[in-house]
């Protein structure tokens, strides 16, 4: 319905046994898709959040959206009209970014 239900760091659902068994990437047979947080939150949802206590699952994941969502509110989704590139979270991805912007 265009409201996310959790976020998590690892695929959901998460394949246990196609893991387990040592698949090297994620199993066939679902749409798997990949989140990309662009978020816009009004003041007063963020004049609350910085009151709110980090929950648990907030802690576990290190997603402060969870937060949201375990105070009982909600964060919209949708499709992206594109592709996106993809993240920077290693140096390697650093020096692939940067060697783009060299070209």
């Amino acid at each position: 319905n265009g409201m996310a239900l959790y976020f998590s760091r690892a695929p959901i659902p998460w394949a246990r046994d196609a893991f387990a068994a040592g698949a090297p990437e994620l199993p066939g047979g679902w749409r798997w898709m990949r989140h990309i947080g662009i978020y816009g939150y009004r003041v007063e949802l963020l004049r609350e959040f910085v009151r709110w206590q980090a929950c648990a699952l907030e802690g576990v994941e290190c997603l402060e959206q969870l937060r949201v969502l375990f105070n009982g509110r909600h964060i919209h989704v949708d499709a992206a009209v594109e592709m996106a590139p993809g993240g920077v979270d290693t140096q390697a991805d650093l020096e692939r970014v940067r060697a783009g912007y060299r070209d």
